[in-house]
């Protein structure tokens, strides 16, 4: 059973709303620490009001079952009012590192929302570059109900899309662990050496191509 205890709220976008501001998009990412593969992100504008029978459900998208996920996935993309999703590959990545990659993932999200947001909440980071106002929330994706609803977006998308790697590039157990630095990954990179979509710039992968 999900715990009550720690369900995100409306309260940031009912101040947002109540100072003019009516759409109001949360923003967030999946796939920032693993090894292999893009870091996506989402961004999720929903409606002022909101009445469904899954919204009770809502967490950030770590403390939910991939059968959770994928269920709320379906919901929120149905509800919305717009979603937008980013996907930035590792060679990008490397040359630019995570954080730099991350923003630009969360700003090609921003750009697919129509109609375009007057407002972001974002989990934990800004983004300077858009010309939108703006509130970085740490801990976003636990307490502010739209950018958790993009935490579940993004990661439901980007497992998705590690599955379907996984096929391209066999024998990593990317359908299982989805690019993170799991055991089975890690034992898996120092007898098969690394393929395209690892991240060289971070030290376990970089430490198996140095070898």
């Amino acid at each position: 059973m999900i715990s009550r205890s720690n369900k995100p709220s409306f309260i940031e976008e009912e101040l947002l709303r109540a100072n003019g501001y009516q759409l109001v998009a949360g923003v967030d990412e999946a796939g920032r620490g693993a090894l292999a593969g893009p870091v996506a992100a989402a961004a999720v504008m929903l409606p002022a009001r909101i009445d469904t029978s899954w919204q009770d459900e809502v967490r950030d998208s770590k403390q939910l079952s991939p059968t959770r996920r994928e269920y709320l996935f379906q919901h929120i993309r149905e509800t919305a009012i717009a979603a937008g999703i980013g996907l930035v590959p590792p060679e990008t990545i490397d040359a630019q590192g995570i954080v730099k990659a991350t923003k630009l993932a969360m700003k090609i999200a921003i750009e697919q929302l129509a109609p375009a947001p007057d407002y972001l909440i974002i989990d934990y980071l800004t983004l300077p570059e858009i010309s939108l106002p703006q509130k970085g929330i740490t801990n976003g994706d636990r307490l502010c109900f739209s950018i958790a609803c993009a935490s579940i977006i993004a990661k439901v998308f980007r497992d998705r899309f590690m599955i379907r790697l996984d096929d391209t590039y066999p024998g990593y157990g990317l359908a299982r662990h989805k690019g993170y630095g799991t055991r089975e990954h890690l034992f898996r990179l120092s007898q098969m050496g690394t393929c395209p979509i690892h991240r060289h710039s971070f030290r376990p992968v970089r430490q198996v191509s140095e070898r």
